[in-house]
C-alpha cells in the first residue's frame, strides 16, 4: 500500500499537517487496525531532511515520525526530490520558459538538485514494495546523475534539448520575498492556498537537495532509466 499524503499549498504549519501528518495518521490508524496490516510506503519528500525550513518540510517530517509510532506495521518511506512529467503543474512552468528561452533562479545557480520522472519514481516504489529488505528504512530516489544538477547544467542541457540558448534570470531577492509576502497576505484574505510564501522561498533557494541511489539499488537492484535528456523529449513541450 503506497501513502502519499499531498498538501504542497498552504499558508500555514496548520494546512500542511493537516494532509501530511494528521492524514498520515488516521490512514497508520485504519491500517493497524486490520487483522493482517497491510505493507505501507509512505511517499514523503527530500526536503524532510531539513524539516526547520518550511511548513511543508516540517509536515513532511512530522509525518515520518508518525509512522515510526507504529511498530507493528511493515514500512518504508521514500525521499524523492522534485517530480517532473505527463500532467506535471509544479516543474512544467520552469521547463516552459526554458523552452522560451529563460530560466528563472529564484538563488543561487550553483544549488543543486535532484530531478526524477514519474515513471522511475512509479518503479522504485513498486520494487520497494517488492523487497523484504526495504522494510524499516528510508530511502532517497533520484535520476542517477551524480551530485544532480546545477541551473546551469540543467539550461544546457535544455538549450541542447530546443536547440537555443537558454539565459539564467536571477530573480532579485527582493522581488521574490516582496511577492511571497504578498500571496501569503492574500491567501489569508482570500482562503486560497498559495504555492509560493516565504518558507517556500526558503526551500527554493536551498543549496542542497541532492539524492542518492546507492541504498534502494543495495535493496531492490532498482536503478533509474530517464535523465533530464530523456525527460524534456517525453514531456513533449511543443517548440515554438
Amino acid at each position: 500500500m503506497v501513502h502519499g499524503a499531498g498538501a504542497v499549498r498552504g499558508n500555514s504549519q496548520a494546512d500542511f499537517d493537516q494532509v501530511n501528518v494528521a492524514g498520515t495518521a488516521a490512514v497508520l490508524e485504519a491500517i493497524s487496525a486490520q487483522s493482517r496490516p497491510p505493507r505501507l510506503l509512505l511517499l514523503s519528500s527530500i526536503v524532510a531532511r531539513e524539516p526547520h525550513i518550511s511548513w511543508y518540510a516540517q509536515s513532511k517530517w512530522a509525518g515520518e515520525q508518525v509512522l515510526l509510532q507504529f511498530g507493528d506495521i511493515d514500512r518504508i518511506v521514500v525521499r524523492p526530490p522534485a517530480v517532473y512529467g505527463p500532467g506535471d503543474k509544479e516543474m512544467l512552468p520552469i521547463f516552459q520558459l526554458m523552452q522560451r528561452g529563460i530560466a528563472l533562479v529564484p538563488g543561487s545557480p550553483e544549488a543543486r538538485i535532484s530531478l526524477i520522472y514519474v515513471a522511475d519514481l512509479v518503479d522504485a516504489i513498486i520494487a520497494l514494495l517488492r523487497s523484504d529488505a526495504a522494510i524499516g528504512q528510508t530511502f532517497t530516489v533520484c535520476d542517477g546523475t551524480p551530485d544532480g544538477y546545477d541551473w546551469h547544467e540543467m539550461a544546457a542541457i535544455a538549450a541542447q534539448h530546443w536547440s537555443r540558448r537558454v539565459r539564467l534570470l536571477r530573480v532579485p531577492h527582493g522581488l521574490l520575498n516582496a511577492v511571497a509576502a504578498l500571496n501569503s497576505r492574500l491567501a489569508a484574505i482570500t482562503g486560497r492556498a498559495p504555492m509560493l510564501t516565504p518558507p517556500k522561498l526558503r526551500e527554493l533557494r536551498h543549496t542542497d537537495w541532492v539524492a542518492d541511489n546507492s541504498a534502494i539499488t543495495a535493496a531492490t537492484g532498482w536503478t533509474p532509466v530517464v535523465g533530464l535528456r530523456e525527460g524534456l523529449e517525453q514531456l513533449k513541450i511543443p517548440t515554438l
